[in-house]
């Protein structure tokens, strides 16, 4: 038997790895399950795979015949008789936690023909003590181990591995290596071996330069480490905190440098630097040999559990040995033992065995030891009473593991959670199926090790960062280009994006390699923002579009920004461009953006240009044309009443022929209510009056197009800015300049409207009287309100209320329809009227009357009560009820209350709409001379004249027959008695009738 001893890089497992292929076979222990599979993978790549079996706790690859088996310690088969045997870091045989796993196969297991045992020097004197005639062979490290002192850990030199000692430091660390030198491979004991593996080849390849784990490092594995920095030098051994043993910080300071390259060690973060003698036991691999080795009897009685849990008490015989302290699987034990179940089913020497091989399960949850015992009691449970674990129960278990979402720590429980059910799925005789439950459990973990994997890399690797790194490195000439979608990529890796002719590098590229990349970056972008230029200048109209915060885009890409003008119709610009935009380019870019803008105002806006120009206009039409212009298409007519009363007909002609319309209420180009230029019309009122993102700006636009007539007013945004995009701000809610036209429009005959001979129904089956009228459902409609929001959109035109009460007899069974007179033979003023909406004529009468004759076929004869009913629906009577019928009265007539809109005084700023109300519902000047809207000098010379003559005839006989008969039913109402006027002797009437008389009485 043979003992090479010796610090790390002496290459005590390479030498073993050559002693076993030259033997006919052999079988290794290693400490590590991962370090297994490094050897397992050298010798397949030597001998082959039918050749090289693998077992450890959780995997078992085992050829039909194969020559050499490679295990970790704890799964070495006790059973197998080989040419050689080699067992690795024999020192672990003074582990509280394994010892006694080591101790057993240094003491037990021998090579038919050679044993070799490998570690450091610190065992020498128990392997001799314990093994008399032991040959040890000592090697020297093959490179210098220094100490460099404490660093900084963003100014570590590359390939340095961080060690801690909790994975809460480990990510931290690897977080503050990642932002500053483009990322770390992480290593913990906690992860999977597939995972470790993975994390170990970025760090090898040379994807990251660093490496942060915690002392699993060093447990033989093989890096191409340079430096070893210590950010901690206390760890928690299972019992208690406490500082690190000088040959525990040697065995992770060894890591650093590979075979004839030389390696250093320090300290980071918040550790002291170390002291002068520590540093030099380090640096000379002198360290204190071990005192003891861990030992547990391994010769166990299995006649009860008395004789099992004696056995195991049972304290080395031998000097240099000591009992080691109780481990997961006697504590499993114990609490098995006091359980009545268990002790009832534990009454034979093989199921008392079967127990003991049960607690050998290892607790990779770590959540608590009772947790785990129990979980080992129901695996013994279901193997003793079914002769193999129920296999619908076990798939219940690994459906809990068998998902891939989650964080880094989620996925590390349930691999933890899914290496036990590993473990238990390897023992042969423990399922039915072993051989499908450990592909399956297998498959699962190594899913959850490869999502495991990708989550580290996104938290902890920059790629762009480390692939920019090497290359620098190498001093190779970085290569750039940027993608059709303007993606700019420096040797593949992203580091920002062009848009339109500006720049904007990604935030996470300003590291380390920041200049250089910028510089690589230059190249490229020169020659494609000149390009670009090229083709801008010869883009079609098409290819731009000026986005609602007044962006302009080209291909969607923004190059430019509307700035305010002189004026709001003759907007500038500002080129968004970066530096490498200059001289004849940039001129060419500028010249075609103010092509396009002014192309595009102008065949949005054209109506307003034409009128600027005013073409075939003289005289006050140019003024009123050109004040049209400056309120953007839109006048209030109340603003420009003097002008407009004075503009003939031909001029109106003109003005109409560009596009304008005379409404009731505004002046206006119903070509610029459209989407398009009432959206144009409002981002450049923005400009010049408020700004690009002010409230509304892309709202309003919006609403005008969907085609709803009457909006809220929202408080926040400027009223002014109601008025660009066409409506008008009437109370609490904003309307349509064309649906109020179109309001007045079914007001007007209501106003006008005037019975002849016997009391009908109005147009529309609305009531009027005296120039007043009521609320129709087809005015509400049209503006999409109705009650107090309607009411007050009347108030603002202009209109004033007042209530009646009202008698109206029984309904005919057919109504007809009264002929509509003009607005004076009423006796009240005209309704507003518009020049290109005159009042209805007699023709328009007549129309309406054959209309409703035609209706009254197949509609109620009720018309009026119920226009009537209708109107007064929300408006109690006096004592707020309806007033009951009399018994035994007859329905010779009704009573209602109604309300009636009269023309008034329009509402002015700073008047309450109470005020208002009171005022005209008073008697006196108001309602003798009422001020809203109305139609007079302004539409057609001379009618004020006439509608004085006529309210000075209707003051005659027939306004005292109304005043007399107010109130009566139709049927009831009296007339006077028709005077015969005096005829003059002197008119030819007077002989003309004289002669006619004459004959009459001849012929009798």
């Amino acid at each position: 038997m043979t003992a090479v001893l010796g610090p790390t890089n002496t290459g005590k497992t390479h030498l073993a790895i050559e002693r076993m292929i030259a033997q006919p076979s052999g079988l290794i222990g290693l400490p590590l399950r991962l370090l297994a599979r490094e050897v397992y993978g050298r010798l397949v790549a030597r001998a082959g795979e039918a050749a090289v079996a693998l077992i450890t706790g959780e995997e078992k690859i085992i050829p039909a015949a194969p020559r050499f088996w490679v295990s970790t310690v704890e799964a070495m088969p006790l059973d197998l008789d080989t040419e050689f045997v080699a067992i690795d870091e024999v020192q672990l045989a003074g582990d509280l936690e394994r010892g006694h796993v080591f101790t057993n196969r240094i003491l037990n297991l021998r090579g038919r023909s050679e044993t070799l045992l490998l570690g450091a020097a610190t065992a020498r004197p128990l392997l001799e003590k314990l093994i008399p005639g032991l040959n040890v062979v000592t090697r020297p490290r093959m490179s210098v181990l220094s100490y460099s002192g404490s660093k900084k850990i963003s100014r570590l030199p590359t390939r340095s591995a961080v060690v801690a000692f909790s994975s809460g430091e480990v990510y931290a660390i690897a977080e503050l290596i990642r932002r500053q030198r483009g990322g770390a491979a992480v290593v913990l004991g906690s992860l999977s071996p597939r995972t470790r593996n993975a994390q170990v080849e970025l760090f090898q390849n040379g994807d990251v330069d660093y490496l942060v784990a915690t002392d699993a490092i060093g447990m033989g594995l093989n890096l191409d480490v340079d430096h070893i920095a210590f950010a901690g030098n206390r760890k928690f051994d299972g019992y208690q905190y406490r500082a690190l043993s000088p040959a525990e910080m040697g065995q992770i300071a060894g890591r650093a440098g590979r075979h004839t390259r030389d390696g250093s060690f320090g300290v980071t973060g918040r550790v002291d630097p170390l002291a002068d003698d520590l540093v030099e036991t380090i640096e000379s691999h002198r360290f204190d040999a071990l005192k003891v080795f861990q030992w547990r009897n391994s010769l166990l009685d299995f006649s009860s559990l008395a004789a099992l849990r004696n056995a195991l008490d049972l304290p080395p015989r031998e000097d240099g040995l000591t009992r080691a302290p109780p481990g997961d699987d006697i504590m499993a034990l114990d609490h098995a033992a006091r359980d009545d179940e268990i002790r009832a089913l534990a009454t034979t020497p093989a199921r008392i065995e079967l127990l003991w091989d049960v607690c050998q399960v290892p607790d990779y949850r770590k959540i608590a030891p009772a947790n785990h015992a129990d979980l080992l009691t129901h695996l013994y449970t279901h193997l003793v009473r079914h002769g193999a674990i129920d296999e619908d129960w076990f798939q219940r278990q690994l459906a809990f593991a068998d998902r891939t979402d989650g964080d880094i720590d989620t996925l590390a429980n349930r691999i933890a959670h899914i290496r036990t059910w590993t473990f238990v799925a390897n023992r042969a005789d423990w399922l039915k199926d072993p051989a499908h439950w450990q592909g399956v459990t297998r498959g699962i973990e190594d899913k959850l090790s490869d999502a495991l994997h990708d989550r580290l890399t996104q938290r902890f690797v920059d790629r762009r960062t480390s692939v920019l790194m090497r290359r620098l490195r190498e001093n190779a000439m970085l290569e750039a280009e940027i993608t059709p979608s303007g993606d700019v990529l420096v040797e593949g890796q992203h580091i920002g994006h062009l848009q339109g002719f500006r720049f904007a590098p990604d935030a996470a590229a300003d590291g380390p390699e920041g200049k250089a990349v910028r510089a690589a970056a230059q190249k490229a972008l020169a020659s494609e923002i000149e390009s670009r230029a090229d083709r801008l200048s010869r883009a079609g109209n098409e290819d731009f579009i000026l986005a609602t915060d007044g962006t302009l885009r080209w291909q969607g890409e923004p190059v430019a920004r509307l700035t305010a003008g002189d004026t709001a119709l003759t907007p500038h610009f500002l080129l968004l461009a970066d530096d490498q935009l200059t001289g004849p380019a940039r001129e060419k870019v500028q010249a075609r953006i103010d092509l396009w803008i002014k192309a595009h105002v102008g065949t949005l806006l054209k109506p307003l240009e034409d009128l600027r120009q005013a073409e075939g206009l003289e005289g006050l039409a140019r003024g009123v044309a050109y004040r049209i212009y400056e309120q953007l298409g839109i006048l209030e007519r109340q603003e420009a009443a003097n002008e407009v009363r004075q503009l003939d007909q031909g001029m109106r002609a003109s003005l109409r022929k560009l596009g304008v319309r005379f409404g009731a209420y505004n002046i206006y180009i119903p070509a610029l209510l459209k989407p398009a230029p009432s959206q144009l019309l409002a981002q450049l009122w923005a400009l010049k009056h408020g700004t690009p993102d002010m409230p509304g700006l892309a709202e309003l636009p919006q609403l005008s197009a969907s085609g709803r007539t009457s909006i809220p007013v929202d408080p926040q945004i400027d009223k002014a800015l109601y008025k660009v995009v066409g409506f008008r701000v009437c109370g609490p809610r904003a309307v349509r300049i064309d649906i109020l036209e179109r309001l007045a429009d079914l007001i007007r005959p209501l106003i006008a409207w005037k019975p002849l001979d016997k009391e009908v129904a109005p147009p529309d089956g609305a009531i009027a009287q005296g120039g007043g009228f009521t609320v129709t459902v087809a005015m509400t409609s049209l503006l999409g309100c109705a009650g107090e929001d309607f009411s007050a959109i009347l108030k603002s035109l202009g209109y004033r209320l007042e209530r009646r009460e009202v008698d109206l007899p029984p309904a005919p069974a057919v109504v007809p329809v009264a002929e509509a007179g003009a607005a004076g033979e009423s006796g009240t003023e005209a309704a507003p009227a518009t020049d290109d909406a005159p009042a209805p004529t007699q023709a328009d009468a007549d129309a309406g009357t054959a209309k409703t004759e035609a209706q009254a076929a197949t509609e109620p004869a009720a018309d009026l009560a119920d226009a009537s009913e209708l109107a007064a629906a929300d408006e109690p009577t006096a004592s707020g009820q309806p007033e009951p019928q009399a018994q035994g009265e007859t329905e010779a007539s009704t009573t209602v209350v109604i309300e009636i809109w009269r023309p008034g005084r329009p509402e002015r700023p700073g008047r309450s709409q109470g005020d208002g109300e009171q005022r005209g519902e008073r008697k006196g000047r108001g309602d003798k001379r009422p001020h809203g809207p109305r139609r007079g000098k302004d539409t057609q010379g001379g009618e004020h004249r006439k509608e004085a003559d006529q309210r000075h005839k209707s003051s005659g006989p027939d306004r005292r027959e109304e005043r007399r008969n107010a109130g009566k039913p139709a049927g009831q109402r009296d007339k006077a008695p028709r005077r015969d006027k005096p005829v003059d002797p002197d008119s030819p009437f007077a002989a003309l009738m004289a002669l006619k008389a004459s004959m009459e009485k001849g012929e009798k």
